[in-house]
């Protein structure tokens, strides 16, 4: 690819589908609001036939991730935040816990544990944004509280190697942004959450909580220090509350949502299931990366390679004008490149995440069509050029 460094012209072609944004995310492929005719609204969800319908988010879910058998997989409250609070807030204490904080989400785990639970025996391994931790520096003797995937800084982790097999604590691993487009690691990890609002572009609302064998046996054994609210109960006179893992949610769900998630999981499982899922993220990232590489406008907030996440692409401005800028201009420049992407109809919602580097954040989960970015890339370039004449 030539160096991209004249001015760049007015892109004559649009993505189809402008929607980059992190969450919620773009819907799958063909998608209308006429696959949702079945869903069962004004029915209690307790009923026969809408529970079966949460029985089934459960059990598509555990089938594409390839879930363990002897995991355990339910659906939650407030969404992925609901389901990885309720994780620590239920089993942490036992044990010293490392939280490894390097981007917003990470970081607000890490607010938790220190500020809110209190607990004496923990240690925050810090990253600046587009950076992992300095993971030698685990003790897995601990509890270890991770995002696998930065949705906010567009950092993962390349595999599971860093766990050790044979590890003392629970890992508690928040995938919101990695579940059906990553492989994780099951055998290396103990709590997984994620959200229907993101790979598989679902409405928001309820979060999936994934607990190992290990991780069940935590709850049985370990009291927590402080109350617990209804919201966040697992167990019940010692044992765990089997409702929750068998479509039998703690609130009321939406059912439009739910036959919405059912959607997506049908599309994933009819295109080759996993494997497709994971195939069509990482065409979205080759296609960002063979453009920025020889690109004098952009860079990667990750910094290695092997951490670039295939989701949560996120973009470093490096224009010459955009570097001389101050902080706060930077902010405001990179905030105008984002609108006038969306007033051209190229990008909706790709600016960077307010806590992140000025910069923007482009969604490439599986649902969203390798042709849609290709499109975009041009538009970038033209925006920042556009708005170099602003600053």
């Amino acid at each position: 690819m030539a160096d991209i460094s004249a001015a760049a012209a007015k892109p004559a072609l649009r993505p189809k589908n402008p929607n980059f944004s992190s969450g919620p995310c773009a819907k799958r492929p063909g998608f209308s609001l006429s696959a949702l005719e079945g869903a069962l609204l004004g029915r209690s969800h307790r009923a026969k036939e809408p529970k079966a319908r949460l029985a089934e988010v459960i059990s598509l879910s555990k089938s594409i991730l390839g879930i363990p058998e002897d995991w355990r997989l339910g659906i939650v409250p407030a969404s992925d935040t609901g389901a990885i609070e309720m994780a620590l807030w239920s089993m942490l204490g036992a044990r010293p816990v490392d939280v490894l904080a390097h981007e917003s989400f990470s970081e607000a785990w890490a607010t938790d544990v220190v500020k809110q639970l209190k607990l004496p025996d923990a240690r925050i391994l810090s990253a600046p944004y587009g950076d992992l931790p300095d993971l030698s520096k685990i003790d897995f003797s601990h509890d270890v509280v991770l995002a696998w995937n930065g949705t906010t800084s567009g950092v993962r982790f390349p595999n599971g190697d860093f766990i050790p097999a044979g590890r003392e604590g629970l890992v508690f691993a928040d995938s919101t942004s990695a579940a059906f487009a990553m492989d994780l690691p099951w055998d290396k990890l103990d709590v997984v959450t994620w959200s229907w609002q993101k790979v598989l572009g679902g409405e928001a609302g309820h979060g999936m909580l994934a607990l190992s064998p290990r991780a069940v046996e935590r709850l049985l054994t370990h009291k927590p220090a402080w109350p617990l609210p209804k919201i966040f109960l697992l167990t019940s006179g010692g044992k765990l509350i089997e409702g929750i893992f068998a479509g039998e949610t703690i609130n009321t769900p939406s059912m439009l949502a739910v036959e919405d998630a059912l959607d997506g999981l049908r599309w994933a499982q009819a295109i080759g299931g996993l494997p497709a899922l994971i195939a069509r993220s990482e065409q979205n990232l080759a296609a960002i990366a063979a453009w920025a590489a020889h690109n004098p406008r952009i860079e990667f907030l990750a910094k290695d390679p092997a951490t670039r996440s295939c989701t949560s692409i996120c973009l470093s401005i490096t224009a010459g004008w955009f570097a001389a800028l101050d902080a706060e201009r930077q902010q405001k420049a990179a905030k105008s490149i984002a609108s006038l992407l969306e007033k051209s109809g190229a990008a909706l919602d790709a600016a960077s995440y307010r806590d992140a580097p000025p910069g923007l954040r482009i969604w490439g989960g599986a649902t969203v069509e390798t042709s849609d970015i290709e499109m975009l890339l041009p538009w970038i370039d033209y925006a920042i050029d556009q708005i170099s004449k602003e600053f």
